[in-house]
């Protein structure tokens, strides 16, 4: 479908990766969705999402951040936050997801509004290593592979 990096294909690239992002943003419902308002501006607005072949959601029609991705379809997703225990070492992190909304067909059963893909350009995991006691941050971008970082 046009060339686009598709959800299956960092799960083919970086199973790992995906697969614990997948965890991440499947432990709560809501999620922080980024995009840029016509003078240039950052707006935040919450969201809903599906994790498939593609990463998918829905915007209601004439809101503020269709229109916004209408003009400038570049997307920064964040995962839900979720309180870290107190054992550092078990706990899940925050993860986000950024591309180019690609708009797609109303699902089957969907309510009125638009539909998107995701094409991906950037995949990042935050957490702890196993002791609990470095940061660890964790990125993938297509045709530049995985970087590791961590921080105490």
């Amino acid at each position: 479908m046009d060339g686009r990096v598709r959800w299956v294909d960092v799960r083919r690239e970086v199973p790992q990766l995906a697969a614990v992002v997948e965890e991440v943003f499947a432990a709560g419902t809501n999620k922080t969705l980024a995009t840029t308002r016509a003078d240039g501006s950052p707006r935040i607005s919450g969201t809903e999402l599906e994790m498939g072949d593609d990463v998918t959601l829905g915007m209601m029609p004439a809101s503020r951040k269709l229109r916004d991705v209408e003009r400038d379809p570049r997307v920064a997703i964040h995962s839900p936050t979720i309180e870290p225990p107190a054992d550092l070492a078990q706990w899940v992190g925050d993860a986000k997801l950024a591309g180019r909304l690609v708009p797609i067909p109303q699902p089957a059963g969907g309510l009125p509004g638009a539909y998107f893909a995701l094409d991906v350009t950037e995949v990042v995991h935050t957490g702890m290593d196993a002791t609990g006691t470095r940061l660890v941050v964790t990125a993938w971008h297509p045709g530049r592979g995985i970087t590791r970082v961590e921080r105490e």
